[in-house]
């Protein structure tokens, strides 16, 4: 009998199921590569920091996750189709809404950081592209494109340092994704796996051990950056 889908998967409960659909470890990562693109910039306006973030949270934690979920149940959840159309329209809306905001206070050429980071978070969740769903895709949607968005709202600007680390991010969520694939496939089936003499468990155990301690790490790091401009 197979195990939760994912070690952050709760059931039992409609709360659970919405605490599982948020992917709340990864999603706790994604947004830390913000924070570590506004963390490079010489000065941190918090504000802009702090709506950045929520934005993205209702974006992707919410809406990308959602629209995941509905479109091939990937977690298992409990939840109905419409409840999930709800979460994840809401949350690309909600997203959307504080990014519009935002150009008023920052530029309106935030809009069109905003105008692909719906793109991006659709059509992930909906995988209207092979592409966007790749290993590479992922990578940079989920870890470049934060830390460049991130960078650029407190600066209206690019640099080298802000692309070198947006490249980092996306090699660390391209990390991710070659361990998360494999121990999801091992969790949602009933066949045994034999590799070089390990046993399912040991190798389910290994992969998300590095999964646990890569999901604190980012928001490690990001704190970090944050702290020295405090």
């Amino acid at each position: 009998m197979t195990g939760p889908p994912a070690f952050y998967a709760r059931t039992g409960s409609a709360r659970a199921d919405l605490v599982t659909v948020l992917h709340l470890p990864y999603t706790a990562w994604h947004l830390s590569h913000v924070a570590i693109g506004a963390g490079l910039a010489p000065r941190v306006d918090w504000m802009i920091l702090a709506g950045t973030l929520l934005a993205f949270f209702f974006g992707l934690g919410v809406g990308a996750h959602a629209l995941d979920e509905v479109h091939d149940r990937p977690l298992r959840t409990g939840l109905s189709n419409a409840t999930l159309w709800a979460l994840g329209v809401g949350g690309l809306l909600a997203g959307t809404a504080l990014g519009v905001a935002g150009s008023f206070i920052i530029s309106p050429v935030l809009l069109l950081w905003v105008g692909a980071a719906l793109v991006l978070a659709a059509g992930y969740g909906l995988e209207w592209s092979s592409i966007l769903h790749s290993e590479w895709g992922f990578g940079a949607a989920w870890g470049g494109f934060p830390v460049l968005v991130g960078y650029w709202a407190q600066t209206e600007t690019l640099s080298i340092a802000a692309i070198l680390v947006a490249a980092a991010a996306t090699v660390l969520s391209r990390v991710q994704r070659e361990l998360s694939t494999p121990a999801r496939r091992i969790r949602r089936t009933d066949d045994p796996v034999q590799v070089v003499g390990w046993t399912r468990d040991e190798l389910l155990s290994t992969w998300e051990r590095a999964l646990r301690l890569l999901s604190v790490a980012m928001p490690l790091l990001a704190l970090g950056l944050l702290a020295g401009h405090l």
